[in-house]
């Protein structure tokens, strides 16, 4: 199969757009990925435009394509705009970039298609059950997968804990704006993952975001009941997770 005739994903975040054809066999990219930055105002048809000419740098193909976007999404509608211009609540997303491209698109929360791609080919592959998949970042995305069934738009990091919304406390913006330690943070991770396992009993909890590559730093001091692992595709998991979401959505 050649790289024209794979999904493509694109991961649209607050400043970066990354984008590439998806191998779903390896869970890969079939192309060299390409980044450019998001566009001021990062309105719906200025990044509809974006992806139109990066789509444009790649031979034609019928393979679908899926799009983060770091909002709620319910049936390609955006309601909601975190990092990104607020005129994008109620647009209607996957009609928007299916016209402006030509391609069957397909619009998935951004910790939504990490969560489905570490389910597929990363730290949570081969594993049943529920997975919970977390993202700390500037707040926490979150994912929650079932027997490898995505319950979309779970905002877990939205969670109000000991009074507070739960990012606000955990993320690891709060880690650097307070100066924790990692022990101090590993506390307020705790409580935090504390409250996922009293409300979900997952049967794994994944932790990305790009701290994840210190995870050796603070998982070990959690005191949970649950398996928690760091994750594994950490900056492929936006594309290929949405690549996958287009083609089973298609």
């Amino acid at each position: 199969m050649t790289s024209s005739e794979h999904p493509f994903g694109i991961d649209f975040g607050g400043t970066g757009i990354k984008g590439a054809p998806v191998d779903l066999e390896t869970g890969d990219f079939a192309a060299e990925r390409v980044r450019v930055r998001t566009p001021k105002p990062s309105t719906p048809t200025q990044v509809a435009a974006v992806f139109a000419d990066l789509l444009a740098k790649f031979p034609a193909s019928g393979a679908p394509v899926g799009v983060t976007v770091p909002g709620v999404v319910r049936h390609g509608v955006v309601h909601s705009a975190a990092n990104i211009d607020r005129a994008w609540i109620g647009t209607d997303a996957d009609a928007l970039f299916t016209e402006a491209t030509g391609r069957d698109v397909h619009v998935v929360n951004d910790a939504d298609a990490a969560g489905l791609a570490e389910v597929a080919y990363g730290a949570a592959r081969g594993r049943g059950g529920l997975v919970i998949v977390t993202t700390l970042g500037t707040g926490i995305g979150s994912a929650l997968v079932h027997d490898g069934v995505l319950v979309p738009n779970a905002e877990l990091g939205h969670l109000e804990i000991d009074g507070h919304d739960a990012e606000s406390r955990a993320a690891n913006s709060a880690r650097e704006a307070e100066n924790l330690t990692m022990k101090q943070w590993a506390e307020r991770l705790t409580r935090y993952y504390r409250t996922l396992e009293k409300l979900f009993s997952p049967d794994l909890i994944v932790v990305g975001g790009g701290i994840s590559k210190r995870s050796d730093e603070f998982l070990p001091l959690l005191e949970l009941d649950t398996e928690i692992v760091p994750a594994t595709l950490r900056n492929k998991a936006g594309v290929v997770g949405a690549a996958l979401y287009a083609t089973t959505t298609a």
